[in-house]
């Protein structure tokens, strides 16, 4: 028999933030350009977006669905023929939801000069069972003084996320009792 209430999940034992790190490559060809003849910035989403998920589901232990992008900034273009290194990590850990640090680097293919940052984001992924219903997540734990750094920063991001979703909802509601239909 054990101790835990019927209704308490069990513990789950936290992950160091290198157990799920991971970095996805990906050589840009003449099928990623936009008109401008530089990588379409929906490409480089789509490779965040996948390693953010790779390492939201090792972290998890199993699915694991994109909620938000927090925040996407381009650097650089990209260019045909640059070597992109997608480097992401999570950063955070709710309960049932996770944020994903990712950094994208590019060099050139045939060249042995520096990867350069070209751009960063962050995203939100809630872990969920098999039939989507949320499920909780280990807590990651931070390894080192930058992983600390990044946990507490998305800490602050996630106070502000909520802050900004409850006024935009106080302000809905505030227009609709006046009236106003949206």
């Amino acid at each position: 028999m054990t101790d835990q209430a019927p209704d308490e999940e069990p513990d789950i034992p936290g992950k160091p933030t290198s157990a799920s790190r991971t970095t996805l490559s990906h050589i840009m060809t003449h099928n990623d350009t936009n008109l401008l003849g530089t990588v379409h910035g929906g490409v480089i989403m789509k490779l965040v977006d996948d390693a953010a998920g790779s390492v939201a589901g090792r972290h998890s232990g199993g699915p694991a669905v994109t909620a938000s992008m927090d925040e996407m900034v381009f650097l650089e273009p990209v260019r045909v023929g640059d070597l992109v290194h997608v480097k992401a990590q999570v950063n955070w850990t709710g309960r049932t939801s996770m944020e994903v640090g990712v950094r994208v680097l590019a060099e050139r293919w045939n060249e042995s000069t520096p990867a350069t940052q070209v751009g960063s984001a962050y995203l939100v992924f809630a872990a969920v069972d098999a039939d989507g219903k949320p499920r909780r997540v280990p807590t990651v734990v931070p390894e080192t003084d930058r992983d600390r750094r990044r946990y507490q920063e998305a800490q602050i991001r996630r106070t502000h996320r909520l802050a900004r979703r409850r006024a935009i909802r106080e302000l809905r509601e505030k227009r609709a009792a006046e009236g106003f239909e949206d």
